[in-house]
């Protein structure tokens, strides 16, 4: 099945379901047909001692989580550290290099290693969570594609506000109003339509478009144009049914 059906029909669970842990194990299922062995969507605290109303999603090896616990790893965690200042996803290998790591966190890395907790990739969640909040990804033994990453981001993001709206209904949070050619732009970035496609279906140049989706960035908050997509998307300021053209 194509990456975009994955996600969308993802998306699409999500607006019908109204309990946290369905879309949970929905989200697992659809990263791991996407190519994502382990997945592990949670605040930045103990796995085994989540704060109320927080979002936990997790199968990693459960030796591996209680261990992680009893060392009180979450302290230390230089993967928490890189995701609490990075913006947009990262690789482990790439990020954890270039980083000072302590004797500690190297055992951190070293020893989820050993339950084969390595070469992961980790999306920065920005959300009402008042703790830092993060998923983890490790791909299964046949890889993943790296042309589905939007999708990807897509069902990360998505799922987990959707996960955290159902754990805290009367939660307030500041509404974003989008402009109308910043929902159109966004839908039809979300469609993957480059700038200029979308220049082209609105009557506006390239520039115009591109400018447009900038604007509606910096009114979520975010780095990505999958992540204004999926937060307009959560708003209802978009339509889902629309981002399958």
């Amino acid at each position: 099945m194509p990456a975009g059906k994955i996600a969308l029909d993802f998306l699409d669970f999500c607006e019908k379901q109204t309990c946290a842990s369905a879309i949970g194990t929905r989200f697992v299922e659809t990263l791991q047909m996407l190519g994502y062995e382990y997945v592990a969507c949670a605040s930045h605290v103990d796995p085994l001692r989540p704060r109320p109303g927080g979002v936990r999603v997790l199968n990693y090896p459960s030796a591996w989580v209680q261990h992680y616990s009893e060392q009180d790893f979450a302290r230390i965690d230089p993967v928490f550290l890189a995701a609490r200042v990075m913006s947009a996803p990262f690789t482990w290998d790439q990020c954890l290099a270039k980083m000072r790591l302590s004797q500690a966190q190297k055992r951190v890395l070293s020893e989820g290693a050993a339950y084969g907790m390595s070469h992961g990739l980790t999306i920065p969640l920005r959300s009402p969570d008042v703790l830092p909040a993060s998923c983890s990804l490790i791909a299964g033994p046949d890889g993943v594609d790296p042309l589905s990453m939007a999708h990807v981001l897509m069902v990360v993001i998505y799922g987990h506000g959707a996960m955290h709206r159902r754990l805290n209904p009367d939660a307030l949070a500041e509404p974003v109003i989008l402009a109308p050619r910043e929902r159109e732009c966004l839908t039809l970035a979300g469609c993957g339509k480059s700038d200029w496609v979308i220049g082209e279906v609105l009557g506006v140049s390239a520039r115009t478009a591109h400018n447009t989706i900038e604007r509606a960035k910096k009114r979520y908050g975010v780095s990505h144009r999958v992540q204004a997509v999926v937060r307009a998307a959560l708003d209802g300021q978009i339509m889902i049914d629309d981002l399958s053209g």
